[in-house]
């Protein structure tokens, strides 16, 4: 049931009408949150809803056996535990395939054959978000970081909680327990800001991510060695649009759904392309799993606690494993490589120095390293990356693409690249602030009926399939 779908614009008011209906009483809203998490969920292949439950189950029974026991040993066994399952079933599922091809070609090559041991499962959606998340909760416990939870329930909710169940941002236990913990408190401010961020993120998906993905960025990158090396360079600054606003977009709106439940959700993306370094990047790009990558990877092998190589290895090792994250091809981990080295090479080059008072110079460098970036990620294989780098370099000219396009792309860039304090931005913003809560409230109610009724055979989230 993606967010841009009429079966979540039926399904969201009547849960919301429920919900707020039973709110008051604790035990009944958890119930209905679960319950409604998991109806969401199975819209999708209910037959996946059991690997869930199985990683609920696992990881909340560690968690209670870590709050009973001291000894390291077995706190240890615990938790690896914990770390073997989780990993186990997003093994199986989303990499199984890959390795099994990967190993195939590596026997090929020497002239050895293997039979084929390919599975046909689905991949389940979201499965590397609930994973991720769920393992912090068991870490965390393990760490006495935060306590174990004692409520299944509450618990349950915290692993399904639909608005962000599929595509994240990566909740952490220590910041969603307590407030399912709480009373549910509802303001009409977070109703107003909850639909504000839900139209906003519609507008990214509907207006901008899935017109250019249709009018440029799909056809020409099926098919580099058919368009111009301007085309080709104007798709790649497509995408890069393309994957910011469908992306954020989707994490917009669960921030907003989680907003009219009475959740307050982590911000997962903060204008990343203005970034003046890599590592700035990863500050502001898909900040959930960035920092879980920090926390739970990068500073568990060491973070920058060694000598130079090390903090190296360190880089590599998080950003080749965050690039296999987003998916089971070599692409994807060349992208994590790609990321990893630049972040030791601009470490190691001291950048800061070399380009001080040169903000724009910096962010106008960093911003075609990581549209570079984004050409490894999008391509569907290295015949397609290599057919696109060499129909760029062929420097030939003209163009087949819509005006409509340019329009788009502008739009984005001014609303991606302007300061938030722009003075026309200030006005625009400040005028509708001041009027009254219901009219803005019907508005944005207005526009996501609207972008949702629009986006009806449109594509689903880029992130869904990761």
């Amino acid at each position: 049931m993606p967010f841009n779908s009429i079966g979540f614009a039926i399904f969201l008011p009547v849960f919301l009408l429920l919900y707020y209906a039973v709110s008051s009483r604790t035990n009944w809203r958890d119930v209905l949150l679960l319950v409604g998490s998991y109806f969401f969920y199975m819209s999708w292949y209910w037959q996946y809803a059991g690997l869930i439950v199985l990683s609920t189950v696992v990881d909340y029974w560690i968690g209670r056996q870590l709050a009973q026991v001291d000894e390291q040993s077995k706190r240890k066994l615990l938790v690896t535990l914990s770390v073997v399952v989780n990993l186990g079933i997003l093994a199986i599922f989303k990499y199984y395939n890959f390795f099994i091809d990967s190993t195939q070609a590596s026997f090929a090559a020497v002239g050895i054959q293997i039979p084929d041991l390919y599975h046909q499962l689905l991949l389940p959606v979201g499965i590397s978000f609930y994973t991720f998340q769920t393992l912090s909760y068991t870490i965390d416990v393990y760490r006495r970081k935060i306590p174990h939870e004692p409520s299944f329930i509450k618990f349950a909710v915290f692993v399904s909680f639909f608005p962000q169940l599929v595509a994240g941002p990566i909740v952490r236990a220590k910041d969603f327990l307590p407030q399912i913990n709480r009373p549910t408190a509802i303001r009409s401010d977070d109703i107003d800001t909850g639909l504000k961020l839900i139209a906003i993120g519609l507008f990214k998906k509907i207006v901008i991510a899935d017109l250019l993905a249709f009018l440029i960025v799909d056809s020409v990158f099926a098919e580099p060695s058919a368009y111009s090396s301007w085309d080709l360079m104007l798709a790649l600054y497509a995408y890069t649009f393309q994957i910011y606003c469908d992306f954020s977009g989707y994490s917009d709106i669960a921030i907003g759904v989680a907003l009219l439940l009475g959740f307050r959700l982590p911000i997962n993306f903060d204008r990343p392309y203005i970034a003046q370094n890599p590592s700035e990047f990863w500050r502001r790009w898909h900040i959930s799993l960035s920092s879980w990558l920090r926390d739970y990877l990068y500073i568990s092998l060491g973070g920058n606690r060694g000598p130079k190589w090390m903090t190296s290895r360190n880089l590599l090792l998080t950003m080749l494993l965050g690039g296999l994250w987003h998916g089971a091809a070599w692409n994807f981990v060349l992208w994590g490589a790609f990321h990893g080295l630049i972040l030791i090479l601009f470490r190691s080059l001291k950048t800061e120095e070399s380009f001080n008072g040169k903000a724009a110079l910096k962010m106008f460098l960093n911003f075609h390293l990581i549209i570079f970036g984004w050409l490894l990620f999008r391509v569907t294989g290295m015949d397609n990356f290599v057919d696109y780098v060499a129909g760029i370099g062929a420097l030939t000219s003209g163009s087949v693409v819509s005006p409509l396009v340019y329009l788009i792309l502008i739009g984005a860039a001014l609303a991606h690249f302007v300061p938030r304090d722009f003075v026309l931005t200030r006005w625009l913003e400040t005028t509708f602030d001041r009027s009254p809560v219901f009219v803005r409230s019907a508005a944005y109610a207005g526009l996501v009926f609207l972008f949702v009724g629009a986006s009806v055979g449109a594509p689903t989230f880029i992130y869904f399939q990761f």
